[in-house]
């Protein structure tokens, strides 16, 4: 049976991120610098999110640093880690983390995500990335980063043995009858046996299946690649959102895809990144943007626009001058950014200086009161650019004023949630609670 909800409601999640995804974010004066390994930081924000209703909490991750790295990215937790700390402290709000796939290993991702999935009750969630910076193979004794394509051959074949991972107990397979001394059913317990192009896991898993079956699957893939994996395997799709066209047409494809995989369109949910700035006035929302940008030096927004291209050094070519023939250190690395970004530079005649700037800045369009915050919310919501938005916080305490000042206004308006309709990560956005395979198999024989 499915469990769908009507009317429509926009999923709303938050991007657990320190102090901040720019460079210049820690040097706010109400910004706290160690905010990236502050527990305290982390469950304050866990708890407002919460209270807000949001559906989600998720936290980003990559496995290469260099001393130009953003602030966060230079000294944070590591995400399972942190969410599980953070599930002990919650109730309704899912976990998301990333962990990449190119550099770890299958049986040992399934025992993670379904250790986070039980200590949550079932709300867990894994955004799978495959890597693109090629500094990520040295840190792992590999001699060369996968190649784009591999990378993503290298991806359907660790999610689905992760997946197969999870079925390994029936989900009445545990007896637990002490006065037989039985605590299994042998027979509900299930190897894998996958021997693959990449991987070979014989399997069970050591750990039962959680509340919602599987923890639910993100990812963010844009490029072709990308988007063929993500119709096909992810639930929820994290994207750039840069404008409503671009994400109209992202989402269109991405439904037409999974429609394609046999799959229902309004069960894969589409959520651009969101830096909305809120004020109690029009002015005083401006005012917050004109701060957001005065953090923003130059020579940061070129190395943030950098990681799109595997940290090519941009500084070698002339700020004011057109933008640089740069595509071939994107194709490896970040291929969908860094296609769109050299995409827009062309297409507005941007300058390095421009192009930089811009990606570095929190868009106007989301700046303003809760009411106009709302207002552009719902126009990419009801314009199919959106089912929801992944919030990031642009200055400290903006994740207060979204909560008090636009969670309200979705709420009048019907778009949001008053209280979670489950405890589950899958309940809550509306996903299927997939049956074990190993049961579908068993039933399908009888």
């Amino acid at each position: 049976m499915s469990t769908h909800q009507a009317p429509r409601q926009l999923k709303l999640g938050f991007i657990l991120h320190g102090v901040g995804p720019g460079w210049g974010d820690w040097r706010h004066p109400d910004a706290d610098p160690t905010a990236s390994t502050n527990i305290d930081f982390y469950l304050r924000q866990a708890r407002l999110a919460e209270q807000g209703k949001f559906d989600f909490l998720f936290v980003a991750d990559s496995v290469h640093i260099t001393e130009k790295s953003s602030p966060h990215y230079l000294n944070r937790f590591e995400p399972l880690t942190i969410l599980s700390a953070v599930a002990t402290h919650t109730k309704n709000i899912g976990l998301v983390g990333t962990l990449t796939v190119s550099y770890s290993e299958p049986y040992t991702v399934a025992r993670q995500f379904a250790s986070l999935d039980h200590i949550s009750r079932g709300r867990a969630g894994w955004n799978v990335v495959t890597s693109w910076l090629s500094g990520s193979a040295e840190n792992y004794g590999k001699p060369t980063h996968p190649p784009h394509e591999v990378r993503y051959r290298i991806a359907a074949e660790h999610l689905t043995t992760v997946q197969g991972l999870w079925d390994s107990w029936e989900d009445d397979a545990l007896v637990h009858n002490k006065e037989t001394g039985q605590f299994i059913d042998p027979t509900k317990l299930h190897t894998l046996n996958h021997q693959g192009e990449f991987f070979s896991v014989r399997g069970p898993l050591n750990i039962a299946r959680s509340p919602q079956g599987q923890p639910v699957i993100f990812q963010a893939g844009a490029s072709e690649d990308g988007r063929n994996f993500s119709a096909r395997y992810a639930d929820a799709f994290f994207t750039e959102g840069s404008t409503i066209e671009s994400s109209q047409a992202y989402y269109a494809d991405i439904k037409k895809r999974a429609a394609a995989f046999g799959r229902a369109p309004h069960q894969v949910s589409v959520l651009p990144a969101l830096r909305a700035i809120v004020g109690a006035t029009e002015e005083e929302a401006q005012a917050l943007h004109r701060q957001a940008e005065g953090l923003i030096r130059i020579e940061d927004a070129l190395v943030a626009l950098a990681r799109s291209f595997n940290e090519h050094d941009l500084t070698q070519y002339p700020l004011d001058g057109p933008f640089p023939d740069i595509a071939q250190y994107g194709a490896d690395s970040n291929r969908s950014s860094s296609e769109r970004i050299i995409r827009t530079a062309r297409e507005e005649n941007l300058t390095l200086r421009q192009a930089a700037l811009r990606y570095a800045s929190p868009r106007k369009e989301f700046v303003g009161t809760g009411v106009q915050v709302a207002d552009a919310i719902q126009r990419w919501f009801l314009n199919d650019a959106a089912d929801g938005f992944i919030l990031f916080e642009a200055l400290p305490y903006q994740l207060d004023a979204f909560i008090t000042h636009v969670v309200p206004v979705l709420q009048e308006r019907g778009l949001f949630r008053r209280e979670y309709e489950a405890t589950t990560l899958r309940g809550n956005l509306g996903l299927d609670v997939p049956e074990n395979r190993n049961t579908a198999a068993r039933r399908q024989a009888a």
